[in-house]
């Protein structure tokens, strides 16, 4: 299958020589901008402690962002040239780097997503033993694994690939024997799709159970940290289960050649096109389902523009009230009346009690409270 990567449409004016640098074309402009939007709203500077960037789901979140642009920026333009061009233009070494990047990348996803899966099944699960394991520093000791182990299951890429001459063309085709092919390809599919995804529905279905069958304390402010959490849960597994739709297709191609009938005709390289296309396109996918799922990245993209932030203002500054008269006539009586927004509490007593209760002290994610 991959012998043939770099043959190119028959005609230049067909349908497929247009369609094939637009979808490109456009999988890299969205990629490139929703991804870099992510890591803005991530990276912006805090208004306050209880906002701040760091919790370990924005950790996981910004490394995916940062896996996600890496492919885009960094292997998308040159996919794009091996379907549109006859010939390899960029020598050996840009052809070895361009695939081990492309596979280096699709490691550091499907790994940081089962970690982010991991991590809320025990922010669900496990709330209060787990706060000592789910910090920012084990987090990013998480991602450096995540990036070491990635780098290791893709190394034999670096030489899987190499340029040929077929005739007076340069191509960029794999260099390997067909055993030793088979092999990786193989262990590509169990170590970087079938393992994640394995770890993703177990933690997710575990995690759900639990929402559901889970009975916890009385109150608001627990039901409503409840939903919050249920929320954040659901963005992640629509990331991982885009992930899986995505790629699936792809290692199912794979496998179809390898292990069962795979004849070269339009209709195949079709199908491998649109796999290829499928898989990119999930580069560009995950901004989307931040920007849809939750509200609390949508607030935080919003103080990325002034207009947000004069919005912002605007609406504390309606939130407070002026100094009236109290029931006796005494002016300047401005105590606070009915529930207080901490927890209920007066004095700040309980209040203050239900607000660790609930956060412990620790900044919220940027898809809602863990």
């Amino acid at each position: 299958m991959a012998d043939a990567q770099n043959i190119s449409l028959d005609s230049p004016g067909s349908v497929g020589a247009v369609a094939v640098p637009v979808v490109f074309a456009l999988i890299f402009l969205l990629g490139t901008v929703g991804n870099g939007l992510v890591l803005a709203v991530l990276l912006q500077p805090s208004p306050s402690a209880w906002q701040e960037p760091g919790s370990t789901t924005d950790l996981f979140i910004l490394n995916l962002a940062v896996a996600d642009l890496c492919f885009i920026l960094c292997c998308v333009p040159f996919q794009a040239a091996i379907y549109t061009l006859d010939a390899w233009l960029f020598g050996a070494l840009v052809c070895k780097a361009v695939h081990l990047l492309i596979y280096l990348t699709m490691y550091a996803s499907s790994f940081t997503l089962a970690a982010v899966s991991v991590d809320r099944y025990l922010a669900v699960r496990h709330p209060l033993r787990s706060r000592a394991l789910r910090t920012p520093r084990n987090a990013r000791a998480a991602v450096g694994l995540v990036w070491l182990l990635a780098a290791l299951f893709s190394a034999p890429y670096l030489s899987y690939y190499g340029t040929v001459r077929y005739g007076a063309l340069e191509l960029c085709v794999p260099a390997w024997e067909d055993a030793r092919r088979r092999a990786l390809d193989v262990a590509t599919f169990a170590a970087g799709y079938l393992l994640p995804v394995a770890v993703v529905s177990l933690a997710y279905a575990r995690t759900l159970r639990f929402l559901w069958a889970a009975v916890g304390p009385a109150g608001a402010a627990a039901e409503a940290r409840r939903r919050a959490t249920g929320r954040a849960g659901r963005a992640m597994l629509a990331v991982a289960a885009l992930y899986a739709l995505c790629w699936g297709p792809h290692h199912a191609l794979i496998l179809c050649f390898w292990f069962g009938r795979f004849a070269f005709s339009p209709a195949t390289y079709a199908c491998r096109l649109a796999s290829h296309c499928l898989a990119y396109a999930n580069s560009c996918l995950n901004p989307l389902v931040y920007a849809l799922a939750s509200r609390h990245f949508r607030a935080r993209f919003r103080r990325l523009w002034p207009c947000g932030r004069r919005h912002r203002r605007h609406r504390a500054r309606r939130r407070v009230r002026p100094a009236t008269a109290g029931p006796a006539g005494r002016p300047g009586d401005a105590r606070p009346r009915g529930r207080l927004a901490a927890g209920g509490g007066r004095g700040g007593a309980p209040g203050g009690e239900a607000a660790r209760a609930a956060g412990a002290g620790r900044a919220p994610s940027a898809l809602g409270p863990e």
